[in-house]
């Protein structure tokens, strides 16, 4: 089947949290966990098969994560149910960015995508 937006309908939203207990800031060690939220707003049962994430630290670093599945799992989230997973993150610099996709598989076979929009790793204060 094709992609319907009725069918086939994902919001991603992202919180992040700086951990300073788990930083180093000498060696330039900023740890983050990032709280997700993954909300089925389709009509559609839908499996999450795999993730793609860009992460960038303040330097302009990039470093690419891919993989099966969210912290070990593959989980179906029904229609207008959510998932909710947290995860960490290690950059070398007190501000950063992540963003990616998930990949799917509905009820009815058909894959898509879902986009993981752009949120901050920042250290408090770091921003103004």
């Amino acid at each position: 089947m094709a992609y319907n937006p009725e069918r086939h309908n994902i919001k991603v939203t992202a919180k992040s949290e700086f951990r300073p207990n788990e930083s180093d800031l000498n060696t330039n060690r900023y740890f983050f966990i990032y709280n997700i939220e993954i909300s089925n707003l389709g009509n559609m049962p839908a499996k999450l098969l795999r993730r793609h994430w860009l992460i960038t630290n303040g330097d302009g670093k990039e470093e690419e994560v891919e993989g099966e599945g969210v912290v070990g799992q593959t989980p179906l989230i029904l229609p207008n149910a959510s998932y909710h997973y947290t995860s960490a993150s290690i950059i070398g610099s007190p501000v950063g960015t992540m963003h990616g996709s998930y990949q799917f598989l509905s009820d009815d076979g058909t894959i898509f995508t879902a986009l993981i929009p752009a949120f901050t790793l920042a250290m408090p204060g770091i921003i103004h």
